[in-house]
């Protein structure tokens, strides 16, 4: 062959293979381009311009379904703090602290107390992990115990209606007025609330006497309203009860008035729900409550609200987590350690017993963010009630199918 031409159809070859190999690098790059650039100002899911990372300052927001308005709604509590460590999702061992039937257990200063149904005797369980007893007294036929908050007292009540408020120090007691119901201890120990029942309407007032039952108070009227009140004083003393006696606000809303110990005019809160069930923080800044409503299919729904002074109403947040408010605890003033059943059906908020038998995740809630951290357990629990020893850094409960207290460190 011509030396001439041969040189040309290499040329012509390598010119070929080039263009060949320039053709497939642009189909690639071109691939990774489908669908054309964003128009200015377009914006993409969460109100973020498309193809734009969200800006400083910039907070997604999430609806809370239809009946809610006014309230902020914190991220969903789907959203979970996870952790790159292979052991964050072990399951955490739980420990049996109390083998007997703890009935009616309460924390105080780190140690667990109780009655032992099968002796009639309380015990406290200290952080030592000592037991010891509180009385050689024996209480049979115990119905309802509400203990003081910081000392060795309580009042005991008997399915006669009999009262009685013992004192584990000093081994004194006292009988009370059979009319007289739904106590809650100061935060101090040093004074109790409760309902007086008298015959008559105009003769039943919610009251305040000394911790021996001397000295009552009356502190405002109940009338025919009596079972709108819940008993239940804050840890900063402004409170002593709630009453959902205020303006009507539809079939799913209530107003809950806050009633102090001199009637003072203080602000209320509206409730998107109804059974109210709530549990103060452990400075009585914050309030969480749970209630349900049509639009949560009648679950119970945590919510947290400020409640204290002038703030009170203020911070209004939906956590989006389904279970009750006695199924948490406080950690501090910014968080929760909650049991949250696996599943609820329709209308467990107003019947709490259809999901008696649904066991309970614990997790961690952040009230700040939502965010929910799970807590894993050994095995399946149904948290009848809980508490949290922040010196301990430990979960305690009780479990609806099993008898004893049990403990968890986190």
């Amino acid at each position: 062959m011509n030396p001439t031409l041969k040189r040309l159809l290499l040329i012509i070859g390598l010119l070929g293979i080039t263009f060949v190999i320039g053709f497939a690098l642009y189909s690639v790059f071109k691939k990774g381009q489908t669908g054309g650039p964003s128009q200015p100002g377009a914006i993409g899911p969460g109100g973020v311009p498309s193809g734009a990372l969200p800006g400083a300052g910039f907070r997604a927001t999430t609806t809370g379904g239809a009946g809610v308005s006014g309230p902020g709604i914190l991220p969903s509590a789907n959203v979970i703090i996870g952790s790159t460590n292979e052991n964050y999702y072990k399951p955490a061992a739980v420990t049996k602290l109390i083998s007997e039937n703890a009935l009616f257990p309460s924390l105080s200063n780190g140690s667990v107390r109780f009655h032992n149904e099968t002796d009639g005797k309380f015990y406290s369980l200290g952080p030592d992990g000592k037991m010891r007893s509180l009385s050689d007294q024996v209480f049979y036929n115990v119905q309802n115990v509400v203990w003081a908050k910081t000392a060795n007292k309580a009042v005991i009540e008997y399915p006669d209606n009999s009262k009685i408020i013992y004192n584990f120090e000093t081994k004194t007691q006292t009988s009370l007025p059979k009319h007289w119901e739904d106590f809650s201890f100061s935060p101090d120990s040093t004074e109790l609330a409760a309902k007086s029942l008298g015959l008559a309407p105009e003769n039943r007032w919610l009251i305040t006497t000394k911790d021996d039952g001397s000295g009552a108070q009356l502190i405002e009227p109940l009338g025919n309203n009596a079972d709108k009140v819940t008993m239940d004083w804050s840890p900063s003393r402004q409170t002593v009860a709630f009453s959902q006696t205020g303006e009507a606000q539809g079939a799913d809303r209530k107003e809950i008035l806050f009633l102090g110990l001199h009637g003072e005019n203080f602000k209320s809160i509206v409730v998107e729900g109804l059974d109210f069930q709530p549990q103060w923080s452990p400075t009585g800044q914050k309030l969480l409550y749970s209630v349900d409503s049509a639009r949560s299919d009648f679950k119970p729904e945590l919510w947290i609200v400020n409640s204290y002074g002038d703030n009170i109403g203020a911070g209004r947040q939906l956590l989006q987590v389904n279970t009750w408010a006695k199924k948490c605890a406080f950690a501090d003033d910014s968080t929760l350690v909650c049991g949250v059943p696996r599943s609820l059906p329709e209308g467990a908020g107003m019947s709490p017993a259809i999901a008696a038998d649904t066991p309970d995740d614990l997790f961690r809630i952040d009230i700040k963010t939502g965010i929910r951290t799970p807590l894993p357990l050994d095995k399946d629990y149904t948290i009848d009630s809980i508490s949290y020893d922040a010196a301990g850094r430990k979960v305690i409960f009780t479990d609806h199918h099993q008898t004893g207290a049990f403990q968890v460190a986190l």
